[in-house]
């Protein structure tokens, strides 16, 4: 059990991120890291596993793949299960679920395969340990998950509980909030850490800030705080857990904390049109440990100023849909006409900021009347999107950038 197998799962386009994240957290050089499509393997022990889950901010869950392999039928689901050794990471006392994804997968149920599993589990349980486990679809104590393509099994323990996502603080939100994986990775493309080469501070605005998840995550990154600080995780509940070794790497993370002066000016803004969001959104930061690095206000996006003297990014994952009532001034606006004015009034008042727009719709350049010099696709769920720069220059009588 000295070296693990490890799977991070990300969301579509993260990978490349994950992996710059991965190697900054584990020391590993990027070369020992194997990216795919849909996240990161690397090797690593218990203490990587531990470290992972309470500082990543990209991935959706730490996985340890303990059987990969070929498979042609059923019965070779069951006789891999089978071969695994449950009983080194649980006990029968502990309720179990398994999930099964696949790409291609020739079986007709996912089902069946997700049950022979489970029987494989229980049964080797049973024999080993002289009871077999229960299950619990709602709140298991152990997640297993199948991974089943054309040709290969994967069984893997999952080390997380809840996803990543989940950091412990928000609880007040909107319609569709951006998952705070997803913001990470967004913030990651962008590379703001919010200070520049010579440390000066760099402001981050989001003026579409709904319950304020970019602008949290945000001023987390720069106050140095772990995401996983206040959260609990399933490995907690497996057999290998120490205390101990647990409650020193959480403390670490603590003192390496930045605190943030009193009185200082923020690091991070938001505003919505909706007054409701914006009390969510301070809530939510004062839930997260960073209300005061951070600065939230009402107003429409085709009137907020930016916060300081010094030019900083706007970062913002705007409405999507051909009403954008939600950003836009009372009684909204078509698309186009929003996005008009809103390039418009970044010309006139933030020339020399670097704007960021998440967003699904590949005609928002032309909408903007601006170029994007930079085209990062993602994913928002099953939404595919873009990340999209446009470097700000200030208006000089011209309509055009």
């Amino acid at each position: 059990m000295s070296t693990l197998d490890l799977f991070l799962p990300c969301a579509g386009g993260c990978a490349p991120f994950l992996a710059d994240e991965v190697a900054a957290l584990t020391g590993q050089p990027m070369d020992a890291l194997r990216v795919g499509r849909a996240g990161v393997a690397l090797r690593g022990d218990w203490d990587t596993v531990l470290r992972l889950n309470l500082h990543s901010r990209i991935a959706q869950r730490v996985l340890i793949r303990l059987w990969e392999g070929p498979y042609r039928r059923e019965d070779d689901i069951y006789a891999a299960a089978a071969a695994v050794a449950w009983e080194d990471w649980f006990t029968p006392r502990q309720t179990i679920k398994v999930e099964v994804t696949a790409q291609r997968s020739p079986l007709r149920s996912l089902h069946f395969a997700g049950l022979r599993v489970k029987d494989a589990v229980c049964d080797r349980l049973r024999e080993r340990r002289g009871a077999r486990p229960s299950v619990d679809t709602a709140q298991p104590d152990v997640r297993l998950y199948v991974h089943l393509t054309a040709e290969t099994l994967t069984l893997a323990l999952d080390t997380s509980g809840e996803p990543l996502f989940k950091r412990g603080w928000r609880i007040d939100k909107g319609d569709a909030p951006l998952k705070e994986t997803l913001a990470a990775a967004v913030i990651a493309a962008t590379g703001w850490t919010g200070v520049d080469a010579d440390g000066a501070p760099v402001p981050l605005v989001d003026p579409c800030c709904g319950s304020g998840t970019l602008v949290i995550e945000a001023a987390q990154i720069a106050l140095r705080h772990a995401p996983g600080r206040q959260r609990r995780f399933a490995f907690e509940r497996l057999l290998p857990h120490d205390p101990a070794r647990w409650a020193a790497l959480r403390d670490a993370a603590r003192a390496a904390e930045r605190p943030w002066p009193a009185g200082a000016a923020a690091i991070a803004y938001g505003s919505d049109v909706s007054f409701r969001m914006v009390d969510f959104a301070r809530r939510n930061a004062e839930r997260a440990g960073v209300g005061a690095a951070v600065a939230f206000r009402g107003g429409d996006a085709l009137q907020r100023l930016p916060p300081t003297d010094r030019p900083g990014i706007l970062l913002l994952n705007p409405p999507y849909g051909e009403r954008i009532e939600a950003a836009g001034v009372a009684g909204g606006l078509g698309a186009d006409a929003f996005y008009e004015r809103l390039a418009a009034h970044w010309k006139t008042h933030f020339g020399g900021w670097t704007a960021w727009v998440l967003t699904p719709d590949r005609d928002l350049p032309r909408r903007l009347r601006l170029q994007a010099s930079r085209r990062i696709p993602l994913y928002n769920g099953p939404i595919e999107c873009r990340l999209l720069r446009f470097d700000l220059q200030a208006r000089n009588g011209s309509s055009d950038n």
